[in-house]
């Protein structure tokens, strides 16, 4: 197994404190893989005046310091990690499992029926295609650490013409060739088509979510009184004990 080439990967600046470094093999898969390799790599070894890294599906942006470091000394440690990368390595060799229950259409997922026209299926199909679907956590997004996944369905979703001003945590929607679950209340443009009662925020745990790119999700459909039931428990991964 080789280490990451140099042409499979674009190091650019990205303002006075930040580098971006871009995946471009032609491999979505290795190029996912490689950025998240090297942002976990990085904050492994720390120090050099680097604060931080969001890494997404195909590019990381690492943060530093520039009254402690230069953009020269970041990028040396950048090359020199991904030279010890092995691009189709796993990012976990036991990635854990996470079951969201969902509570579909209504007012709980105002746009499903929307959704089900806009790509030409029935609603109940629509559940059933996003029940059925494994997903991966690809990266953490915003609000609160969602994860961020690929949609299941064969075709675009259009976002909202006029997004909300507020959603409530729990939303699970989709948008384009995307699908996710907010942790979080705020403002959304996504089309949502479903809500959780678990709560996947908690702002007094370290982690703040308990997934991590990686991770796997998959979705399963609950009833009002299966929900009402469960409304205000944490997430955990599939086997963990509570």
């Amino acid at each position: 197994m080789s280490p990451v080439s140099a042409a499979d990967v674009l190091i650019a600046a990205c303002g006075p404190a930040a580098i971006r470094v871009s995946g471009c093999s032609g491999d979505r898969e290795q190029d996912w893989r490689v950025v998240h390799h090297l942002a976990r790599s990085l904050a492994r070894r720390g120090g050099l005046g680097l604060t931080g890294s969001i890494p997404t599906y195909e590019s990381v942006l690492i943060e530093f310091d520039p009254m402690l470091v230069s953009a020269t000394a970041v990028a040396e440690r950048i090359r020199e990690s991904l030279d010890a990368i092995t691009p189709d390595e796993a990012l976990s060799s036991a990635p854990q499992t996470f079951t969201i229950p969902v509570l579909y259409g209504g007012e709980m997922g105002p746009d499903l029926d929307d959704v089900a026209r806009l790509i030409g299926l029935e609603a109940e199909d629509v559940i059933r295609v996003h029940q059925e679907s494994n997903y991966t956590v690809r990266c953490l997004g915003a609000p609160g650490g969602s994860p961020m996944l690929d949609g299941p369905f064969p075709v675009p979703v259009p976002r909202l013409s006029s997004p909300r001003a507020s959603v409530p945590a729990g939303v699970v929607s989709v948008a384009g060739r995307q699908a996710t679950v907010a942790p979080a209340s705020a403002p959304g443009g996504w089309s949502v088509i479903g809500r959780t009662p678990l709560t996947l925020l908690d702002l007094t745990r370290e982690p703040l979510v308990p997934y991590a790119p990686g991770d796997r999700i998959r979705f399963t459909r609950i009833n009002e009184e299966t929900f009402d039931a469960l409304s205000g428990e944490r997430l955990q991964a599939d086997g963990a004990t509570k």
